[in-house]
């Protein structure tokens, strides 16, 4: 019998359930979901693995009145993406009157093509239940839920969201959980740096990565919308990774991408470590070993496989002693 993957014997439900790409991309107009898509193929071709999702828009990018055109051409791109693409799709919250037609459309056509659906302003689990519920319907059954906290409720819920099967990923809304306070969030909440140092801001964010990690879910950033200034953005993907537990973000802009992928990205040097201790662990069939002057076991085995793990979903080149764990096809990693 096959010896089982390192995957497979270090990771449970509260440490790391999924491999998600640590971008996710978001368009919505028709020329620039096109483009993602593009950037999407040539740089999985430049990495030599897929480093970000693309989220065709129907909330933010279908227009007034056009929403049901919107979500066919969403569609057709989605059918239209090369068999390795990772596409998503955010449809309008469910209690909008376009997204039960947003869910026939996109799930039941193009739901076997799809990486997830993004659900916006998700309050409970009964917001998540009703899309679950519309997604079955649409003949999806198997497609996960990502869900966007826009508010102080929803936050407050966050643990219970978390726990619901079918989330995968949980989103930050910064914009509307500021706009949710009547003003008693300075409009300095919203930006690059204030969005750190605002009490309620910060604790709605470690609130949110406290529940996915709780519950195996990933935590997903959110935007920078000074997107011109990619100094900031980089500060700003760097105190997600390092200070609040967050595994992903968003980008709305391709200069977004790679300074994301960077932040979000190991040192050399530690995934050199990991590879080393994993190979040490491995001909030790995982039982506990010494390693450069310390005692490991299967608890910080576990931290340095997923140290590999990020190396790899951010396109980092891996020793060869571990490459060979990520040969395998991508739905296979989740």
């Amino acid at each position: 019998m096959a010896p089982l993957h390192p995957r497979h014997i270090l990771l449970g439900a509260q440490a790391g359930a999924f491999a998600l790409p640590v971008c996710d991309h978001y368009s919505g107009v028709e020329a620039r979901m096109r483009k993602s898509l593009a950037l999407q193929a040539e740089m999985a071709e430049e990495f030599g693995t897929c480093v970000f999702d693309v989220t065709l828009d129907c909330e933010d990018g279908a227009p007034v009145g056009g929403e049901a055109e919107h979500a066919a051409l969403v569609t057709e791109l989605a059918l239209a993406a090369a068999p390795e693409a990772r596409v998503a799709v955010r449809v309008h919250p469910v209690d909008h009157p376009a997204f039960d037609a947003d869910v026939a459309t996109v799930a039941a056509r193009a739901g076997h093509r799809l990486a997830h659906l993004m659900v916006p302003k998700v309050e409970s689990v009964a917001d998540v239940q009703r899309a679950a519920d519309a997604l079955d319907a649409a003949g999806a059954r198997a497609l996960p839920l990502h869900v966007l906290v826009e508010s102080p409720a929803a936050v407050h819920r966050a643990f219970d969201i978390a726990a619901h099967p079918r989330v995968q990923s949980i989103s930050f809304g910064l914009m509307d959980f500021v706009s949710a306070h009547g003003g008693a969030i300075p409009a300095d909440g919203m930006s690059a740096a204030g969005q750190f140092s605002h009490p309620l801001v910060l604790r709605a964010k470690l609130e949110i990565a406290s529940a996915c990690h709780a519950h195996g879910k990933v935590p997903s950033h959110c935007v920078v919308t000074e997107f011109k200034h990619l100094d900031a953005l980089q500060q700003a993907a760097r105190k997600a990774a390092h200070e609040l537990g967050y595994t992903r973000m968003w980008s709305i802009h391709p200069d977004q991408i790679r300074p994301i992928l960077a932040a979000f990205a190991p040192q050399a040097s530690e995934v050199h470590t990991a590879a080393a201790l994993i190979e040490r662990a491995l001909a030790a069939d995982w039982a506990p070993v010494q390693f450069e002057g310390r005692l490991h076991d299967r608890a910080s085995y576990r931290y340095f496989w997923q140290v590999l793990e990020r190396a790899h979903q951010t396109g980092l080149p891996l020793p060869d002693t571990v490459q060979a764990h990520f040969a395998e096809p991508a739905a296979l990693r989740h």
